[in-house]
């Protein structure tokens, strides 16, 4: 199975009729997050609050999933890839790196070993250069090699579609793995990078570090059919609006149902000037987006 990474099509063919929607739900959007801030100002200004249930944290856990699914019907993996063989090699490059960078990367590397048994053979040296730009390069030699060779020898040259296969490639965990499964594949898994677990700790969802134990608790939080896309709504915030060191508090549409409200900015004005990528009015990190995508492609790699 060959999945297309940018098939959904656009909302309307009336340009002038789409103009008109897009405007109608930006304001629709600006004004929830008004009322959000506001609602989460006047919380905040009160006394405590008590003690949450289990019961009422997965009702607050699956309202904010049903809340960002509406601020991000777009949402989608940041990676290009074209067949799950690019998104599976595009993944291991994507660590301690950004996904722009991979996707400003990863059309040299294809050009050059567009199957596992072409970059099985590639000279690790010609393969460091094409990879340099993505950082730890000679591990991830490594890593690809490894792992092609995994493919071309014991899977046929095809990706195999189960997470216990996955995880035995070289430089592939779980994390890894369940990108591919969840957007080449189809089968449902949660990705916890370090996006997801620094928001479902501030969301108040889990206080575990361990990734792996961070995925067990948010798959008995959430029904299996949303786990993919609960992923990727919650790295898409995270990278957007709720950032590491200043999320932008005041700009946020989930404001009412953050027990962290006003670890960041929380003056509207200066959070909207903290917003990144389409919300900011900026190139998103895909070189290849989406039709849906409502952002700037990014440049490529050398591109002004």
């Amino acid at each position: 199975m060959s999945p297309s990474s940018s098939s959904t099509p656009g909302k309307s063919s009336n340009p002038d009729k789409a103009g008109e929607t897009g405007k109608a739900t930006k304001a629709a959007k600006a004004t929830r997050t008004a009322k959000a801030t506001s609602t989460a100002k006047a919380s905040s200004a009160g006394k405590a609050p008590k003690a949450e249930s289990h019961l009422a944290m997965v009702r607050r856990a699956r309202r904010i999933n049903r809340e960002l699914a509406e601020v991000y019907p777009y949402a989608h993996p940041e990676l290009d890839f074209r067949n799950p063989f690019e998104l599976l090699v595009a993944t291991v490059l994507s660590a301690q790196t950004t996904d722009l960078r991979v996707n400003q990367t990863t059309p040299a590397l294809f050009a050059a070993y567009p199957t596992p048994e072409d970059m099985a053979a590639a000279v690790p040296e010609e393969m460091e250069e094409i990879i340099r730009p993505t950082g730890f390069f000679r591990a991830k030699t490594k890593s690809l090699l490894g792992l092609s060779a995994a493919l071309r020898d014991d899977f046929g040259g095809e990706v195999p579609g189960r997470l216990k296969d996955l995880v035995k490639l070289p430089g592939v965990g779980r994390k890894t793995a369940n990108v591919v499964l969840g957007n080449a594949f189809g089968v449902p898994g949660i990705t916890v990078d370090t996006h997801f677990g620094r928001l479902v700790r501030r969301w108040k969802w889990t206080d575990e570090e361990d990734p792996v134990k961070v995925e067990a608790v948010v798959a008995g939080i959430f029904p299996k059919s949303e786990w993919t896309m609960l992923s990727h709504r919650v790295v898409f915030h995270g990278r957007r609006i709720c950032h590491a060191r200043k999320p932008a508090c005041g700009a946020c549409p989930i404001a009412p149902l953050c027990p962290s409200y006003g670890e960041g900015e929380t003056d509207p004005e200066k959070a909207r000037k903290l917003l990144k990528y389409e919300m900011g009015g900026y190139p998103g990190q895909r070189l290849s987006p989406p039709a849906d995508y409502p952002g700037k492609p990014a440049p490529a790699l050398g591109a002004g």
